[in-house]
């Protein structure tokens, strides 16, 4: 039997890689896991931001809730002030403060 030349190699031991390019697929691979790990933390959508954003987020969701609480506080006092619906203690108050007023059988400290 005749073996005819194809041009190809034979499929014997194949070819050893040199170190070199170990090397330098393992120093490739271990930036780009430090890359990816220094990001997902430090980075601009890191842990770290999350936490950052989180905690701004409680801080204006108390501050909603602490505005939402005088928002109601100055509807019932408008309330109470209107044409509807007139507390005569809350006008005499109101004039005291703002207009300075006084009865005449007081006694204002200063």
């Amino acid at each position: 039997m005749r073996q005819y030349h194809t041009g190809k190699k034979p499929m014997g031991n194949p070819r050893a890689q040199s170190g070199f390019g170990g090397a330098i697929y393992f120093v490739v691979t271990i930036g780009l896991g430090i890359y990816f790990t220094f990001a997902s933390v430090q980075g601009d959508f890191g842990l770290f931001r999350r936490v950052q954003i989180e905690a701004e987020a409680q801080a204006l969701i108390q501050e909603r809730a602490a505005l939402s609480a005088k928002i109601a506080r100055l509807q019932n006092k408008t309330h109470r002030l209107s044409d509807e619906y007139l507390d005569l203690d809350l006008l005499d108050q109101q004039a005291r403060s703002v207009l300075g007023l006084v009865r005449a059988n007081e006694v204002v400290l200063r």
